[in-house]
């Protein structure tokens, strides 16, 4: 009897983790793991960004994200992060930091809203922007 309450009891918890974890989705079309990926996108863009006002600040230009590394003024050793890469345009007066999404998107399943996977960009204003 304790063995069988056992076995349903985590069952119950899989089954509910897998509900509000994987399949429910906000409005947005975020689900909250996605959520948690896009906030760490963020933090990495806003690295970008301070790395960017640095090397500014010290050379009087702002560089591409290769230049940024390789100076030493970002040491973020990826240049990517879930399914996320980085890019930087950048010119003498300023730049865009860009993170997009280009890892293959996985079916949608039954019954759950498709997956949004915004571009997300910061420039010197260090505004984080967002577009479909």
């Amino acid at each position: 009897m304790g063995l069988l309450s056992l076995v349903v009891t985590v069952a119950i918890a899989i089954g509910s983790y897998y509900y509000f974890f994987k399949q429910s989705v906000s409005g947005t079309g975020v689900n909250p793991i996605q959520t948690i990926s896009l906030t760490g996108v963020q933090g990495d863009l806003l690295q970008i960004a301070q790395a960017e006002r640095m090397y500014w600040a010290q050379n009087g230009t702002y560089v591409d994200l290769d230049k940024l590394t390789s100076s030493g003024s970002l040491t973020m050793t990826r240049s990517g992060r879930d399914g996320y890469t980085y890019s930087v345009d950048a010119t003498d007066n300023g730049f865009t930091a860009t993170a997009t999404y280009t890892a293959p998107i996985a079916p949608t399943p039954t019954g759950a809203l498709p997956q949004h996977y915004p571009t997300l960009t910061i420039d010197q204003t260090m505004e984080i922007h967002q577009s479909d």
